[in-house]
């Protein structure tokens, strides 16, 4: 992991209202009904070039629940041995897919959408290996096709101006940076979150978000030394990692499925410092202080519930004929899973999809 990140994630629309038209409308179709599809599809509705087309489940009852809340003109559940979401992708109409599924399942959903030739936003992570990744990436790019992770917070017009900020020189060279995500999950072996078939532990779900600041203000570390609490089903129930940087500079990030933290980030330069208020994968405020001067506060507020960000971002690349977002290139997701897949072997997590 020796490439720093090519330039600071900065979005040039940033100021634009995410709720702007910027081409043709585009038709979605969402495959999976829970919470996170429910959040999306909200905010979704608030673009007024995009048409909330189709959705699926395994269940046509739950497809149909969906679809008459949302406002989508078709509903796919499974039927006779073929999954909803192959009838979705089997719509013409479809012009791009929104995968919300769990993890383990992003890579098959996202790979059949490619090659039914549609163009993909995929939930975070992307996949729930390396390997995984690379293929996806590899299938995207011979059709010719979008792919991005949905990776919201990134583009989310307080995280842009935190990135602006440390890229500027305004606190100096960034020296370290602290970042944390976590909260008591009650146990279930049931449970998404905690299930490791799907991809569960705070790694996945979590580490993402503390891991943005690190990765947007210092880039891609040399070194990364893990450690955490794996529960009895092989699933990380809280972590804590240093990345270290041949500059000498350092971030201390801590994900937990079994307390509550402030969900604070701290990215501290040799001139001064910024900190988030309000939780860090949307912060409301950034404070920053140069030196022993009084500090300053920047506000913001965000349209709908913040993913309207990503989703006009993935709205215009495809308007545009892009193929990647520049804001969330394709190697920035493979670089994390690389990572993730190093704090796996370290912490002996395996996944059943590394298998495969």
């Amino acid at each position: 992991m020796n490439a720093p990140i090519a330039k600071p994630w900065l979005f040039s629309q940033s100021d634009q209202d995410p709720r702007s038209a910027t081409g043709a409308t585009l038709r979605w179709g969402v495959v999976a009904t829970g919470g996170i599809a429910r959040a999306v599809a909200q905010d979704l509705a608030l673009l007024s070039d995009a048409e909330l087309y189709a959705v699926s489940s395994r269940s046509q009852a739950s497809a149909d629940t969906f679809g008459t809340e949302y406002g989508f003109a078709k509903a796919y559940g499974d039927d006779a041995g073929t999954p909803g979401y192959q009838r979705l992708l089997s719509d013409d109409s479809v012009d791009v897919v929104y995968v919300a599924t769990p993890h383990a399942q992003h890579f098959e959903v996202a790979l059949a959408a490619l090659q039914a030739g549609k163009h993909v936003l995929c939930e975070k992570a992307l996949t729930i290996n390396a390997r995984e990744a690379a293929e996806l990436v590899a299938a995207a790019r011979s059709k010719k096709l979008f792919l991005m992770e949905a990776m919201w917070s990134r583009f989310l017009p307080s995280m842009q101006r935190a990135f602006e900020i440390a890229a500027s020189g305004e606190i100096g060279a960034v020296q370290w940076v602290t970042a944390d995500l976590g909260f008591p999950a009650v146990y279930s072996p049931t449970a998404r979150i905690w299930a490791l078939k799907d991809g569960g532990g705070a790694l996945l779900d979590l580490t993402v978000y503390p891991l943005l600041w690190a990765l947007g203000t210092l880039g891609l570390p040399q070194t990364v030394s893990a450690t955490g609490t794996v529960n009895d089903d092989g699933v990380d129930a809280q972590n804590a990692l240093t990345l270290g940087y041949h500059h000498g500079a350092q971030a201390q990030l801590t994900s937990s499925l079994t307390a509550y933290g402030p969900r604070a980030a701290t990215v501290a330069g040799s001139l001064g410092y910024l900190q988030t208020i309000g939780s860090v994968n949307n912060p409301k405020e950034i404070l920053v202080r140069i030196g022993m001067e009084d500090p300053r506060t920047e506000r913001f507020e965000v349209v709908g519930r913040g993913y309207t960000y990503e989703l006009r971002e993935v709205t215009r690349c495809i308007q545009q004929g892009l193929t990647e977002s520049p804001v969330m290139p394709l190697e920035d997701s493979v670089n994390v899973m690389r990572l993730f897949d190093g704090v796996r072997a370290q912490l002996g997590i395996t996944y059943p999809n590394d298998a495969r």
